[in-house]
């Protein structure tokens, strides 16, 4: 009985992993995941108010207060000064809390009488106030 030897030449093992599909796949993947994160993240739940006022109280008018070029303040339409402003919407406020008010300035107005008429408005605690522009 003789052994034969075997030579492993043309049976040689891999001793290297080619890598290169399994990064092609990697890729790929991270592509997909990166174009299709963005939208999944896009769905925002939003709460948006209704078109329908609220029935429990009749929808009213704004105070308007206006100040013209030579710093006359009207009040809805009737001149007053500015302590008589402060004693009639202090009178508003106490009959309606909510009370909205518009001011409006003309474009050559003293900017200190309408700093004066805001100033009025934070005092009493008005909150609900715009400002009218053309």
């Amino acid at each position: 009985m003789s052994l034969k030897k075997t030579t492993k030449r043309g049976h040689g093992t891999m001793t290297e992993l080619n890598i290169t599909p399994l990064l092609d796949l990697v890729f790929v993947l991270l592509v997909i995941f990166i174009i299709t994160t963005p939208q999944m993240m896009n769905n925002l739940e939003i709460n948006l108010p209704s078109g329908k006022a609220p029935k429990d109280k009749p929808k009213t008018d704004p105070t308007r207060i206006e100040v013209n070029g030579l710093g006359q303040i009207t009040l809805d339409h009737q001149p007053v000064t500015a302590p008589e402003l402060k004693e009639k919407l202090a009178a508003l406020k106490a009959a309606d809390s909510e009370m909205g008010v518009v001011v409006k300035g003309a474009d050559d107005t003293d900017y200190q009488v309408m700093v004066g008429v805001l100033d009025t408005l934070r005092q009493l605690e008005i909150t609900k106030m715009g400002m009218a522009t053309e």
